[in-house]
């Protein structure tokens, strides 16, 4: 399926509706990463093949979007993303973490099944 791009209001829909919410409250059922990223950003595209790949190998278990900083501003300036890229990794039930830069794909993995995907067992 690949990395699925999200705006503003398709972030609340599919995420977090921030409006009004007091506390982290993920809308999704599979663990997230969102990907806050800008075309002009040369990490940013050392990440972007990575992510695609990752979203291939975890399809079903994971989804990535990616959240384009320059179009979506409300929704950057919510998150504080102050520089890019800047990677939010989501559980399900319970807080998310922040984590600006491009990391490498053994990182990324290694957040992902530590942090993220629930071991069957």
């Amino acid at each position: 399926m690949g990395t699925i791009k999200l705006t503003t209001e398709q972030f609340k829909e599919q995420v977090f509706n921030y409006d009004g919410a007091t506390e982290w409250s993920y809308s999704g059922t599979l663990p997230a990463i969102v990907d806050f990223y800008a075309d002009w950003c040369g990490p940013c595209k050392m990440v972007a093949p990575i992510l695609e790949d990752l979203a291939k190998e975890y399809e079903g278990k994971l989804l990535i979007y990616k959240v384009d900083t320059d179009s979506e501003q409300e929704l950057s300036a919510v998150f504080g993303i102050q520089s890019i890229p800047t990677l939010l990794f989501i559980p399900v039930g319970s807080q998310p973490m922040m984590q600006p830069g491009a990391l490498p794909k053994a990182a990324l993995k290694q957040i992902i099944n530590d942090h993220l995907i629930v071991k069957q067992g």
